[in-house]
């Protein structure tokens, strides 16, 4: 959908990725403005596992015509490693790691549904592992921006991209929430673990629906390193309904988590749970639902059997009478209330508050606070983030709430860089988490060029996470000053002081009439202004008769 281009902020002094959109969507108004609003929201997200957004806006391109096209971009974080599309290309990967690549997919959403923002094309092909294995989700936003705008279902998939990492919902074109992620989630451990998605088709409507009526076969019965733990925790992840899947990607994690000890269910309980999630043959159903649109469109079928008697008509036609009273008699008797029961407490707003003032009011409340800490630019240190349940959530008497509470904003420890080039300081600022600032060339006469000389943060202080820092670094180069008229002694000593350190000689001359003052240069071999370190400078003396 775009063309990406590496550049450089020249105002900050970073690296990063321009994404310039593809004509045909900067041709679409409602596209522009979803988009705009969209990467607004995905740009307020800062957090080490999501790529950074840093700004959006549309540029004019006039064509040879003369008409003039919106061309919209998004600047984003540069980040350099592999994509997980590449490294699943290679086979199922081991157990730990793709437990880890998908805790680390999990955590960007964990906080990104906390920010409101679903995903809603979570793929191998929207996740990064950086060298240090680091992973990193992009795109946020991105798909809602496509999807809302396009006007048909085939338009927004040949958009959005491979159906294979759909939820049941998005494949029947419902509306969906943060579930759709897990199920997306759950679809990439699944390839993960066994080098292929759960559903394969040769169309995306076939593997669409797949998603909506097919039983996913558990990992462990194609790959036998896989542990049944891990088979309980995907047919989980891949539940049909969304109310049956992990209702967030924390409750998803955990789960993960909880295979690291080694339990793990028989294949009797892994049968039992698949039963649960997708029936007990879904795919028969499937079939029936096949044969029945076969008969709905075959008009050479011939009706065989008479219609069911009269009596049976008006029979049904008493009991569905008699229900829809009931129905409505329970409706109309069961109105909801404006007041909490006894049995219910209602989880109250302390977003903001201090800790200690946010654990009071839930225990007033008869709730139990658990501490959790989180870094944020957003929220000042001590004071509460957000509440799992969040602020109005109708919970028992007793329960726990997670209280998410900041530590302020995440600290970084500045590296050495004194002595190292160019590019190995700006390494060792990505690896500590900042960023290279501006680079500002000074002459030195003992270090070579790019070598850094200062900074602009003192070594191992501690700044803001992607704070830039500014280098000076050597010229390799000296200003040479024009010593004609010295002395030969004075031209050397000049020319050899400390702050030059270049290396004069003498050359004696004797076409020329030697000066009235003694031994006086007459001319030197370079010319004044910047010459590289360490030169060798002729200085010519003349020593001829007059």
């Amino acid at each position: 959908m775009a063309s990406v281009y590496r550049g450089r902020d020249v105002t900050l002094g970073r690296e990063v990725a321009i994404k310039i959109l593809k004509r045909e969507l900067a041709a679409d108004n409602t596209f522009r403005t979803r988009f705009r609003l969209e990467a607004q929201a995905a740009s307020r997200m800062s957090h080490p596992t999501i790529v950074r957004v840093y700004d959006a806006g549309e540029d004019t391109r006039t064509e040879p015509d003369g008409s003039v096209r919106a061309v919209p971009y998004i600047v984003m974080e540069l980040v350099s490693g592999r994509l997980l599309k590449d490294i699943v290309e290679d086979g199922p990967v081991p157990i730990a790691d793709a437990i880890r690549y998908t805790d680390g997919i999990l955590e960007a959403l964990e906080y990104s549904h906390r920010a409101g923002v679903v995903h809603r094309d979570i793929k191998p092909g929207n996740v990064m592992v950086t060298a240090s294995g680091q992973v990193k989700v992009m795109d946020f936003g991105i798909a809602r921006a496509v999807s809302d705008s396009s006007s048909t279902v085939a338009e927004t998939t040949s958009i959005i991209g491979t159906a294979a990492y759909f939820s049941p919902e998005q494949a029947k074109g419902e509306p969906v929430d943060s579930r759709a992620d897990v199920y997306s989630a759950g679809v990439v451990l699944y390839e993960l673990l066994t080098g292929r998605p759960p559903f394969r088709g040769d169309s995306p409507v076939a593997v669409a629906y797949q998603h909506v009526s097919e039983t996913p076969m558990p990992p462990s019965e194609l790959v036998d390193a896989v542990p049944r733990s891990l088979d309980a925790v995907v047919l989980r992840a891949l539940a049909k309904d969304p109310f049956q899947r992990f209702q967030d990607a924390a409750s998803f994690r955990a789960a993960l988590e909880a295979t690291r000890d080694g339990r793990a269910p028989s294949k009797k309980q892994v049968g039992a749970l698949t039963s649960e999630l997708y029936g007990s043959s879904p795919r028969q159903a499937a079939e029936t639902a096949r044969s029945l649109r076969q008969l709905s469109t075959d008009t050479t079928m011939t009706r065989t059997q008479q219609g069911p008697p009269v009596a049976w008509i008006w029979a049904g036609i008493a009991v569905l009478a008699v229900v829809l009273i009931s129905v409505l008699f329970w409706v109309l008797t069961n109105r909801p209330g404006t007041t909490v029961p006894t049995t219910s407490r209602v989880v109250p707003d302390v977003v903001d508050m201090s800790w200690d003032r946010a654990n009071d009011l839930l225990l007033q409340h008869d709730l139990q606070a658990q501490e959790l800490q989180q870094s944020s630019d957003k929220i000042g240190a001590g004071n509460v983030i957000s509440t799992d349940p969040g602020a109005g959530t109708t919970v028992e008497p007793g329960q726990s709430v997670k209280v998410y509470v900041s530590t302020g904003q995440k600290m970084a420890k500045v590296p050495t860089l004194t002595g190292l080039d160019t590019t190995a300081a700006g390494n060792a600022l990505t690896g500590a988490g900042l960023s290279l600032g501006t680079v500002i060339s000074r002459n030195n006469p003992d270090l070579a060029t790019g070598v850094v000389i200062a900074a602009d943060r003192t070594e191992g202080s501690e700044v803001a996470i992607g704070t830039a820092v500014n280098l000076t670094v050597a010229s390799g180069k000296v200003t040479l000053v024009d010593v004609v008229g010295y002395t030969a002694d004075a031209a050397q000593r000049a020319l050899s002081a400390d702050t030059l350190k270049l290396n004069p000689t003498i050359v004696e001359d004797a076409g020329c009439p030697a000066s009235a003052g003694g031994r006086t240069v007459a001319s030197q071999s370079l010319a004044p202004g910047d010459v590289p370190i360490h030169s060798t400078v002729e200085l010519r003396v003349c020593t001829g008769t007059r």
